[in-house]
């Protein structure tokens, strides 16, 4: 089962000054918050407040792409999490078919703002979110804390 989310924030951890980005159940019930890189986050940034660049940058090309070959993406699922990693699948639609393409959870995010197109995570992620809260950051149990109890507010705040 997959369930629908929003980004709601990207902001930087207190702890070890990484990206996150953090998504939320659009019934507001569950986060997810996934550590991305440097140059990921700052692709993400850039599309969600606008920021227009002299040059197509490697989000914005394959959005080109996809367009140039009359493809859809019609979702991108946070699909799994193994060893400490997450994973996701970007589905794209072309011609009546459907095709699946393996992805890092960042380049797919980035991608899925792009293509204004819908986020979800495999329940069976969200399940084990608050391992991977921990051990992504690794950092402690206040940690963890601290990103469920983030309200609307708080999402954002941290700038990049």
């Amino acid at each position: 089962m997959e369930v629908e989310m929003k980004i709601r924030g990207l902001m930087m951890d207190p702890e070890t000054k990484n990206p996150i980005v953090v998504l939320k159940d659009v019934n507001g019930t569950a986060i997810l918050p996934i550590w991305v890189g440097l140059y990921e986050a700052s692709a993400i940034a850039s599309e969600i407040e606008k920021q227009a660049t002299p040059r197509p940058m490697t989000h914005d090309l394959i959005r080109n792409l996809l367009f140039g070959l009359e493809a859809a993406v019609k979702k991108i699922v946070v699909s799994d999490l193994k060893d400490d990693t997450f994973y996701a699948v970007i589905w794209l639609e072309r011609a009546g078919e459907l095709i699946s393409i393996d992805s890092r959870p960042s380049d797919a995010l980035a991608i899925a703002l792009r293509m204004d197109c819908p986020i979800y995570v495999d329940d069976a992620v969200l399940k084990t979110r608050e391992t991977a809260a921990v051990v992504e950051a690794g950092s402690s149990e206040d940690l963890r804390k601290w990103l469920e109890s983030l309200g609307d507010e708080d999402l954002g705040r941290y700038k990049m």
